[in-house]
């Protein structure tokens, strides 16, 4: 076996490399250059065999894993002579290779690197390889070069060195409930927006927004949505590598990484993937380390066109101990908010449990259920659940009897004090006000008697006093409170039609 042993050789194939390196910095861009493909050295040449070394063996992967063909292809260009390109960790003896004389490489190249951010390298386009393969196509010898094989130093196959990292991620990443898809997804008003961004998400190749942040209260459906998303994509497309996670998951694996020293693995792992899904993102507010963190893995990921998915229970700009610039990227995308559940979309949801479950439920019954417990939809579920598993167990037939009787525990916590800002809201929601009229100086008709009828509703459905009352419409003296509830009546006992309103009114409050 021959070995390149004059400097002035190596200094040829160190030419060579360097402008290897340039056409890749070219294809890929600056922050892939400078996190995967700088820290790469020339290390040794012998009879035909090139061996390039680099700091770590993560770092070996995933160039085996991402940039091994077009290093091949590449060098071939440069000199048919090259038939094999090893990847080497500096260290580690490469299987069967013998110890040629030859310059060594320079440190600076090997170990000493600056710290850079570690970012996830740009897929190559068709468009970048058609820029540089024509100028490297018009050499002769590049038409019947043969490529060179690329190997790995301790023995892996490259398909082992690039599933290696994926394996890491699939350990992190939570796993995905089979029921929460699409199919079981019941859509209505408050939640067909989040529905529709989450299905474009799932169904584009390309990232159409970024990030697309879903928020609303508990048990409202944000996680139900990540999860479809998550399997919507697996279905697509296997190969594209989906992390979902909670964010409390993400805190505690960079801990861990802090703990064992191995942050650079971290980071690596995390900005290697296509689609990041952060699962309450609240969870890691006033925790200025994980936020540091995530802020510089949510950057390097849009940076290389990444999808990011997050969800929170309130808006971005809402979320108290977050980084105000943190909130201001987790706001640059779509924002897309899940509304409280109306009593028709409560219902679509217990028809369609009450399918899955093969019960068969009396429609008074799931009316019931949808009229009284409106607090989430975890707790609806539940609720149905637990009446179907009585009936199962104990033999009885449901109905509006036994149902009451097995969730009178559940009933009474849903039994809520109504208070004097929902009367203005359903009062302004009825004759078409805003809220913020209950509060006003404006004396007009429209919204003068929208807003006697709403302190007349409180003085009949609180046990708030006078005063009070009149403290809730823009601080009010008890006096225009009395006129107001007075004037009310006056109008209900003359106009039928005026009565009837104020009828329906107490009936939805009371319901």
């Amino acid at each position: 076996m021959t070995s390149v042993s004059d400097p002035a050789d190596f200094a040829e194939y160190e030419a060579q490399w360097a402008r290897v390196r340039d056409s890749l910095r070219t294809e890929f861009g600056d922050a892939a250059f400078y996190s995967w493909l700088k820290p790469l050295a020339l290390a040794s040449v012998a009879d035909g065999r090139v061996t390039i070394q680099v700091p770590t063996r993560f770092m070996r992967d995933w160039v085996v894993s991402h940039y091994a063909d077009r290093i091949r292809v590449l060098w071939s260009w440069e000199n048919p002579a090259v038939r094999r390109v090893d990847i080497a960790v500096a260290g580690v003896k490469p299987a069967a290779a013998e110890a040629p004389a030859q310059p060594a490489p320079r440190p600076a190249e090997v170990v000493d690197l600056p710290p850079v951010p570690m970012a996830a390298p740009a897929p190559m386009t068709s468009r970048s390889a058609v820029a540089v393969a024509p100028a490297r196509a018009a050499a002769p010898r590049a038409a019947t070069a043969a490529a060179p094989a690329i190997v790995i130093a301790d023995g892996d196959t490259e398909a082992e060195a690039g599933s290696r990292a994926a394996e890491r991620i699939d350990q992190w990443s939570a796993g995905l409930d089979p029921r929460f898809t699409f199919d079981n997804f019941v859509c209505g008003k408050p939640n067909e927006l989040a529905h529709a961004a989450a299905l474009r998400v799932a169904e584009s190749e390309t990232v159409q927004f970024n990030p697309l942040f879903l928020y609303g209260g508990v048990g409202l459906g944000k996680t139900h949505l990540m999860h479809a998303i998550a399997w919507h994509i697996r279905g697509r497309n296997p190969r594209r590598k989906v992390v979902y996670m909670s964010a409390e998951k993400f805190m505690y694996e960079f801990i861990r990484a802090l703990r064992y020293k191995d942050t650079m693995a971290f980071k690596e792992q995390f900005r290697s993937v296509d689609v990041l899904m952060i699962d309450d993102v609240q969870f890691i507010s006033g925790k200025d380390s994980t936020q540091e963190e995530f802020f510089h893995t949510f950057n390097a990921l849009v940076d290389q066109n990444r999808q990011i998915v997050v969800s929170g229970d309130r808006s971005p700009s809402d979320l108290d101990g977050m980084e105000e610039r943190l909130r201001s990227r987790l706001g640059w995308g779509m924002v897309a908010d899940i509304h409280p559940t109306t009593y028709e979309l409560r219902l679509g949801i217990l028809q369609q449990k009450a399918d899955q479950l093969g019960a068969v439920v009396p429609v008074k019954v799931l009316e019931f259920l949808a009229h009284k417990i409106a607090s989430n939809v975890r707790e609806l579920e539940g609720a149905l659940n637990r009446v179907v598993a009585h009936a199962t167990l104990v033999g009885r037939a449901i109905t509006l009897e036994t149902t009451q009787e097995v969730l009178q525990d559940l009933l009474r916590a849903n039994e809520r004090r109504l208070t004097i800002e929902d009367i203005q809201k359903r009062v302004a929601e009825h004759f078409n006000i805003r809220t913020s009229d209950m509060h006003s100086a404006r004396r007009s008709r429209a919204i003068a008697r929208p807003r006697q009828v709403a302190m007349y509703l409180a003085k009949q459905l609180t046990q708030s006093s006078l005063p009070e009352i009149g403290r809730k419409f823009g601080g009010r003296d008890h006096t225009t409170v009395m006129h107001a509830v007075k004037k009310v009546e006056e109008l209900a006992a003359q106009d039928a039609g005026f009565s009837d309103d104020i009828e329906l009114l107490r009936r939805m409050l009371e319901s």
